[in-house]
């Protein structure tokens, strides 16, 4: 049994680990207590000689040089604030994020010897890291765990249940089985999720994901999340959940105690009403395309935007043309609006581009006012071109040198406006482009974990 405890300070990583790794029979290890073996020095000293950059840089060491084998290992509270670090605690390795409330967490560290990290009071302070640090945890976490209401010993033995037995129960594995089974997904996938399921006897802290969609049986998620699961040695397994409801998938989530969705078409809207917590960004384009599930509650994201806005974060201030008003258009706009451009919607339906304009401070017209504008950048945020569609949105009349057009489909790779662009001298930037930056994003809130970009568009091919 290989674990690692995570979470803020006094949520009980050191108590609770050492009863855990005396319940497990496994050896137990604290990264603070090994930073300060090779520093000759306590925590509080390391960071009044060397400061806070000091300390992190020590225990960057010190988690990069953890012993291999089963053990439970506690870390300080900040330590998967680096992915570097969640990317070497990960390997082979279960992580449970430990949680407590704040007046908890206040009693049990209002004597503690470690300085401060803000000029704040305690109280204070403990909101505002908890609140930087949340979706970092949560990233991290395989598993969470509330210890406010529970003593060292009580954890220890949740935890220990926890890693033996898992979050799945028979009977829900096989209505899962026979959900996705009958679903309309391959064959061959349908047999490796049965695998992986009955592999759940001998491995009970293996963790299932998916691509939550109708339809979903176009999507590369399941062969790239796979291969990255695989290189990073994180112990999950990803499929598709193929279904016209999203009240069944989640049914079917809940069974598999699911750890992560990617969704997709047509839920990006509707699943906000199934969600308990949502993220800032997701909350402001109305649309969420990641969730993580986590100690009996939902936290939904958008990684959408992202995928938009870094291929073009070099074109800050520019004039920008948004072709479309559906959810893919609320990100672009979202994501053209957060580089400073001045944007405008453009649809056929006008009274649709009128409503998505005003949600984010922009400009709307019809297809026709696209020859007005000249545009710097454009972003096709329609289905047009999508095969077997073999049409263009704009014509290549429309597109001169100079111009970025940024087209959001990805299959075809090659888009008739992607190809008509490329023929009219424009820079252009593919769907497929999109695709990578938000997985990229996506695989980080799955798991905490920076995969290189290079990395993604090698497994794409």
């Amino acid at each position: 049994m290989n674990v690692v405890l995570i979470g803020f300070r006094g949520t009980g990583k050191t108590e609770s680990g050492r009863l855990l790794a005396r319940l497990l029979e496994v050896p137990f290890h604290d990264t603070d207590a090994l930073v300060e073996e090779e520093a000759g020095a306590a925590v509080h000293e390391i960071f009044e000689q060397e400061g806070e950059e000091g300390f992190r840089a020590r225990e960057k060491r010190a988690i990069a040089r953890l012993p291999p084998g089963p053990g439970v290992y506690a870390t300080g509270g900040g330590a998967v604030l680096d992915p570097e670090n969640v990317e070497n605690l990960r390997r082979g390795r279960t992580i449970v994020l430990l949680r407590a409330d704040e007046t908890t967490i206040e009693k049990r560290i209002q004597h503690s010897t470690r300085p401060p990290l803000t000029r704040m009071g305690l109280r204070a302070e403990i909101h505002a890291l908890l609140e930087a640090r949340k979706d970092a945890y949560l990233a991290a976490a395989d598993y969470c765990m509330d210890t406010s209401a529970r003593s060292a010993n009580e954890v220890a033995m949740g935890l220990k249940r926890l890693l033996t037995e898992g979050g799945t129960r028979e009977e829900g594995r096989k209505d899962a089985l026979r959900a996705v089974g009958s679903s309309g997904i391959t064959g061959a996938e349908v047999e490796e999720l049965a695998s992986r399921i009955a592999s759940l006897d001998g491995n009970p802290v293996l963790r299932f994901y998916g691509i939550a969609g109708y339809p979903s049986l176009h999507s590369r998620s399941p062969p790239l999340f796979q291969r990255l699961f695989s290189y990073f040695q994180v112990n999950g397994y990803y499929t598709r959940f193929h279904d016209p409801s999203i009240t069944r998938i989640f049914s079917t989530a809940r069974d598999l105690d699911v750890r992560g969705l990617s969704v997709t078409i047509p839920f990006k809207q509707e699943i906000l009403r199934h969600l308990d917590h949502l993220d800032t960004h997701s909350r402001a384009i109305g649309a969420c395309n990641t969730v993580v599930f986590c100690g009996g509650e939902s936290h939904g994201y958008n990684t959408d935007w992202v995928g938009i806005r870094d291929p073009l974060a070099s074109l800050r201030g520019s004039t920008a043309v948004v072709l479309g008003a559906g959810g893919a258009a609320a990100s672009a706009a979202y994501a053209l609006r957060s580089l400073e451009m001045e944007v405008t919607i453009l649809n056929r339906t006008v009274e649709r581009a009128v409503a998505l304009a005003e949600n984010f401070g922009s400009n709307h017209g019809s297809f026709r006012e696209f020859d007005r504008i000249k545009p710097a950048v454009v972003v096709n945020a329609t289905s047009v071109g999508m095969e077997p569609d073999t049409a263009s949105p704009l014509q290549k009349s429309q597109l001169f040198p100079g111009m970025t057009v940024f087209d959001l489909v990805y299959t075809p790779p090659e888009t008739p406006l992607i190809r008509a662009a490329r023929s009219a001298g424009c820079t252009v930037i593919p769907g497929k482009e999109m695709f990578i930056r938000q997985a990229r994003a996506q695989f980080r809130q799955f798991t905490g974990i920076d995969a290189p970009l290079g990395m993604i568009r090698e497994m794409l091919g």
